[in-house]
């Protein structure tokens, strides 16, 4: 069987290579993947399956045999992000200032070429298998987060409730050829912050008429970071940062308003809500303090991604079967964060990661940069590792 799904997913490369350059060249932003949903919907239906629609999402069945005996889903995610591409190659994004700079592409692409060996193969598998090609991973709420609402992890009248479900992602930092997995706690929550620090403009060589928001803004920025260093357990991986802070005050003006927007991120939903109240009391009370107001708003984004212990060792030891020990590797805990976690908090999910990189051809840039590529070797792994995944259930 194994001999069987690596022929077919070299049969299929060419397809799946031909399937990624067109999603690379025509890429759609967090809930406008119309088009993309549409190419999917039809590449789906020309291999002989019966997708559907929710959305900008895609979902389709593949009943092997004995249906309801059991259903594994599998994701993609099929949006881009708002980047100008770089890359000088023939199938570069023609929508400029939209990139599938994250590797989008090559899951839809690999999830694309899945399907197509598991219908070729429905006759060797039992159960169901439940391809989600999900829209707006990139921006909050997230559309796994809506797909779940709408059903998309429930029993339908073809089939049973998902037991668990897969997600692979691109990784430019392992080696094409080469998978990574991490079981428990792997990637952390994301929540976003947006400040406004109210005082009062002025001359800047006459402070003391003025409210200085740009010194209070500074105040507040430092004194939030202890939250992270005297309120967090050491033991607790966290993250505050601030990258964005416009002032658009001068060498002499102080300006009225002074605008922050940031990032937490953690692995803990109860030391979450904490630290969510901390930076509210210390944001505000600084800002009081100092004459000045602050609006706060902090965006609730995704959770943590936890993968479920028994599902990730077993779909481990299935990769190192399918791909030999050398090209598996443990992964190191992420504080990026994916959407998939909201399925991971309702199902057994593994979430793992796929190499892209081949420094000989410099193939190196890191996702959401404008000079990501991959090593397209990887369509025919990921595509192949994951069929086999499903068959090894």
């Amino acid at each position: 069987m194994k001999e069987k799904i690596k022929n077919l997913a070299k049969q299929i490369f060419p397809k799946i290579q031909a399937i990624r350059h067109h999603l690379h060249q025509n890429p759609e932003l967090s809930f406008e993947e119309h088009n993309t949903c549409n190419f999917i919907f039809e590449t789906l239906k020309n291999i002989g399956l019966l997708p559907q629609k929710i959305d900008t999402s895609v979902i389709v069945e593949i009943q092997g045999k004995n249906p309801h005996r059991k259903t594994t889903a599998l994701r993609a995610d099929i949006d881009a992000l708002p980047i100008t591409e770089q890359n000088n190659v023939p199938y570069k994004s023609q929508n400029i200032g939209v990139m599938h700079a994250c590797g989008h592409d090559v899951h839809t692409s690999s999830l694309l070429g899945t399907a197509m060996i598991l219908e070729e193969c429905k006759n060797d598998f039992e159960g169901t298998v439940r391809c989600i090609f999900q829209m707006g991973e990139e921006r909050i709420p997230g559309g796994a987060s809506l797909l779940i609402k709408k059903g998309v992890l429930e029993k339908n009248e073809k089939s049973e409730k998902p037991n668990n479900i897969l997600g692979q992602h691109v990784f430019p930092m392992l080696e094409v050829g080469k998978v990574g997995f991490r079981t428990g706690q792997y990637m952390a929550s994301a929540d976003e912050i947006y400040m406004t620090i109210k005082g009062k403009g002025g001359h800047g060589a006459m402070p003391e008429q003025a409210v200085d928001a740009v010194l209070i803004t500074s105040h507040i920025i430092i004194a939030l970071q202890q939250i992270i260093s005297r309120n967090n357990s050491p033991k607790m991986p966290s993250v505050l940062s601030f990258g964005k802070v416009i002032a658009n005050g001068a060498t002499n003006i102080l300006p009225n308003d002074v605008y922050v927007e940031g990032t937490f991120r953690t692995y803990s939903e109860t030391w979450r809500k904490e630290a969510h109240q901390k930076i509210r009391k210390i944001a505000e009370g600084v800002a009081e303090a100092m004459g000045a107001t602050c609006e706060l708003d902090i965006k609730v984004g995704y959770p943590h991604l936890y993968n479920d212990v028994p599902l990730t060792e077993k779909t481990r030891t299935d990769a190192e079967d399918y791909l030999g020990k050398e090209n598996v590797v443990d992964l190191d805990l992420w504080l990026a964060a994916e959407d998939f976690a909201y399925y991971s908090q309702v199902i057994p999910a593994c979430f793992y990661r796929l190499g892209t990189r081949n420094e000989s051809k410099n193939i190196i840039s890191g996702v959401h940069t404008p000079t990501f590529d991959i090593d397209e070797n990887a369509l025919e792994v990921g595509a192949g590792l994951m069929a086999w995944l499903v068959m090894k259930e």
